[in-house]
């Protein structure tokens, strides 16, 4: 493979992105949603402030600040995740209904350099989304009530990882079916994921319930469809470090925490799996894209 025709194909992806609008209408409805936020946060702070003006209910408000900014990012990360796929579901099906490849890969061009260069356009786009949006609602939370999360970075890298993650799953599945039935599949991948998250976080409910059954096989069974597709898994690993002290402490104490978070750092296993699914699946999306007929 020649990087020099790699990068061409990522930057005709980017080049795609901005004549179909589609990067203009991203940023128009992400911008109204951190005007949202703003807005719905000053006016939390606020009424916050006023109703509670002694310093003994100020950590008890720190805590909901960090609440609320942890619920802004996880908005922020489900629309990552659609983004995701709505970028790469018809990737490859899209352009072999209209005949776009046959002119394209006509020239000397290796498809395996094609498939490479639209993962690699699509990646610049989702971890370029991932970061500017996570990073503008933590700015809001820094200047409107001065909170800063414990460690931003590592939390940007796993949400990034969910979004390559995602998008090479759907990229794969547009090798191998038409658009309609690889969105159809893909986005209920992606709920099945989330809740699984759902379903382990209730079995350790009840495992932790004296006289309960059936704990330890909602764990095993959401477990199971983590190792399928790790996208929620991988969210509540960044969300761990988004959470302040004083959450993690309020967390730890209350029975099961919160469903969407989580109170433990990311397991190494999971870091090498979510990794090794990247690789094996644009692997396979090349594989796949050299047998298919155009």
């Amino acid at each position: 493979m020649r990087p020099t025709f790699i990068w061409q194909i990522a930057r005709f992806t980017l080049q795609e992105a901005v004549s179909r609008r589609l990067i203009l209408a991203g940023v128009l409805i992400s911008l109204g949603y951190v005007g949202l936020f703003a807005l719905g946060f000053h006016f939390a702070y606020d009424k916050a402030l006023e109703n509670s003006p002694n310093p003994e209910t100020r950590l008890s408000l720190g805590v909901a600040f960090a609440t609320l900014t942890l619920f802004g990012v996880y908005v922020v990360n489900y629309l990552a995740s659609f983004l995701a796929l709505f970028l790469s579901v018809g990737a490859i099906s899209g352009e072999i209904d209209v005949g776009t490849l046959h002119a394209v890969l006509a020239r000397p061009l290796n498809r395996s350099e094609f498939i490479i260069g639209r993962w690699l356009g699509y990646v610049l786009m989702i971890v370029t989304y991932v970061v500017t949006m996570t990073g503008l609602v933590l700015l809001v939370a820094r200047l409107v009530a001065g909170y800063e999360v414990p460690d931003p970075a590592h939390a940007l890298l796993l949400m990034s990882l969910e979004g390559v993650l995602l998008l090479t799953m759907s990229l794969f599945g547009s090798t191998l079916m038409p658009t309609l039935a690889n969105g159809v599949v893909v986005f209920t991948l992606l709920g099945l994921a989330w809740l699984a998250g759902i379903i382990e976080f209730v079995g350790n409910l009840l495992q932790n319930a004296p006289e309960s059954t059936g704990g330890t096989a909602m764990v095993n069974i959401g477990t199971a469809v983590s190792l399928l597709l790790p996208s929620d898994a991988l969210w509540r690993s960044a969300s761990y470090y988004l959470e302040s002290p004083s959450l993690l402490a309020l967390m730890s104490t209350a029975r099961g925490g919160i469903p969407f978070f989580a109170s433990g750092p990311p397991a190494t296993a999971l870091l090498v799996w979510a990794v090794g699914y990247v690789v094996v699946m644009l692997a396979s999306a090349v594989l796949a894209f050299q047998g298919r007929d155009l």
